[in-house]
């Protein structure tokens, strides 16, 4: 029984690994809260689920446009002191947001420019973040470490959404953004505990040829290639979230105590998978782990648009949240198992283009369609298009379905500095 619960290893053996763990679970509860209280507050100001889908546009095209060539700057500095900066200026961001909040009258265009300069620095510091896990801990503890990670941010998805509704219910969306800023003092506190984590002897090469470097290594690396491919298909096809306040006004007469509830039944389900993670981050075929996972969420979201009882969907919606922590904790460990440290900052850009950005152009076309339909062709649609391009990489990587937890070591020759 043991070997299928959460290994909290990592835990113990780092204290830096513990101390960042718990500044980030802390920030990543007050980011919770704010996605609900800009979906709110932007629909309430426009009644349109284009527009709620239009704040994942503004968060994914700063991670886009600038998130490759901040892993390559990622792999020439200092990641510690870049990870501190980025996550300063957004809680300056919050700051700002909570601002508008307290002074009332804002446009939605207004909000979304907000989220979208707060998205350019995730653009950075995301993927300084995604550097830490293999720097801190030993190559057999990383899959429990990507475990705990996700454990943290599904702990804030269960709690921090449902909270953000009573919140906005109750003090109004000032209050929820102030509560958000204050969290990254604890974010803060973690980073200042990392030993420096300075390039070794092969720094990236500046601007754009560190950036064709990066892209060089996915296009000839098919196992990640693969796991990136698996991952963009099933966000970009199928994410629900911006059909949520019109599922939410059909089925829940529009409350926004309610609205929190459907994020939270996708944590409900992630915080279980994450419980038991032992089950999967001891099998030796993470690759094969992921395109199931992947699958299990294609199907989960097409009965959640089709479900005409509420609970029973948000029932479903609990089982894509499982699928999603089993789907993204198996993808962190093919990626960082086999990609050399000095090109961790740009794989993990990509990494975070397609786990972050790729749910925002999702989010974009789920409220597109919904608009032109329906939220129930809008979720079934997806869910379908999802099965179906899992179907396709998984036939056609055989890389990633072979994918062992434990690669051989390999040599590899980079372009080196002029």
């Amino acid at each position: 029984m043991r070997g299928t619960l959460v290994d909290v290893t990592p835990l113990r053996s780092s204290p830096p690994f513990r101390r960042l763990w718990i500044g980030q679970a802390l920030s990543g509860f007050g980011s919770q809260m704010t996605l609900v209280a800009v979906m709110f507050q932007v629909w309430q100001a426009t009644e349109s689920p284009t527009w709620t889908g239009a704040v994942g546009l503004a968060q994914a095209v700063p991670l886009i446009a600038l998130g490759l060539f901040a892993g390559s700057l990622v792999d020439r500095v200092d990641r510690r002191k870049f990870y501190l900066l980025t996550t300063s200026g957004q809680a300056v961001c919050s700051l700002l947001l909570a601002l508008q909040g307290f002074l009332g009258h804002v446009p939605a265009v207004g909000v979304l420019g907000l989220v979208a300069l707060q998205s350019c620095f995730v653009a950075g510091g995301g993927p300084a973040s995604r550097t830490f896990v293999p720097h801190l801990l030993p190559k057999h503890q990383l899959a429990a470490g990507l475990a705990l990670r996700r454990i943290a941010f599904q702990g804030a998805m269960l709690l921090g959404p449902a909270l953000g509704g009573l919140i906005v219910g109750g003090l109004g969306i000032g209050a929820c953004y102030l509560l958000d800023a204050l969290t990254f003092a604890a974010a803060l506190y973690g980073a200042f505990g990392l030993p420096p984590m300075n390039p070794k002897d092969a720094p990236a090469r500046p601007g754009l040829r560190g950036v064709l470097d990066g892209l060089a290594f996915l296009g000839r690396t098919p196992v990640v290639r693969g796991a990136l491919l698996t991952d963009l298909a099933t966000t970009v096809l199928s994410m629900p979230v911006s059909t949520f306040p019109l599922i939410n006004a059909e089925r829940f007469g529009d409350n926004p105590r309610t609205l929190g509830l459907f994020l939270t039944a996708i944590a409900v389900g992630g915080v279980a998978a994450s419980l038991f993670s032992g089950t999967f981050t001891r099998f030796p075929r993470p690759g094969l782990v992921m395109l199931g996972a992947s699958a299990t969420w294609g199907a989960a979201l097409t009965l959640f648009g089709l479900a005409h009882d509420p609970w029973t969907g948000l029932a479903f919606l609990a089982v894509a949240g499982a699928a999603d922590t089993v789907s993204v904790v198996s993808r962190g460990t093919v990626v960082q198992l086999h990609t050399p440290h000095e090109l961790l900052g740009r794989v993990g850009a990509a990494e975070q283009i397609v786990g972050q950005a790729g749910p925002d152009v999702g989010n974009m076309r789920g409220g597109l369609v919904a608009d032109a339909t329906s939220g129930t062709a809008a979720l079934v649609s997806g869910g379908l298009l999802c099965l179906g391009a899992v179907a396709a990489v998984g036939a056609t990587t055989a890389d990633l379905r072979g994918s062992s937890a434990f690669p051989r070591k390999t040599h590899t020759t980079w372009p080196k500095r002029p």
